[in-house]
């Protein structure tokens, strides 16, 4: 993806503790990613929140209880829809939007 192309964004919504062939999701999300060369892709970690379940999820005390995790992607709407349907299937709806105008993309793929 170059500097001025269009962008396509991608947000996956999971729990801290949900897994995808022994190892953590947001692990194998962003290796997949970068196994297909998108753009870029950004792990973020809450510190609390709910979904689906109605429960609120939050640190407690030395303990995680599920907190909720984010993969962001960035990438053209073509490579966006090539790999989506690579993701685990009990992953649930994932919100796309365009990027805002011109993506920054200083290394020029």
């Amino acid at each position: 993806m170059k500097t001025g192309d269009s962008a396509t964004m991608i947000r996956i919504y999971f729990g801290e503790d949900d897994r995808w062939e022994g190892k953590p999701l947001h692990e194998a999300i962003v290796e997949e990613a970068h196994r297909q060369d998108l753009a870029g892709a950004t792990v973020y970690r809450g510190i609390e929140g709910y979904g689906a379940s109605t429960r609120i999820h939050r640190r407690h005390l030395m303990t995680s209880s599920d907190l909720p995790m984010m993969v962001c992607i960035v990438d053209e709407p073509v490579k966006i829809d090539q790999f989506l349907p690579v993701l685990p299937g009990t992953i649930g709806p994932r919100p796309r939007w365009p990027a805002g105008g011109e993506a920054n993309c200083p290394t020029g793929k």
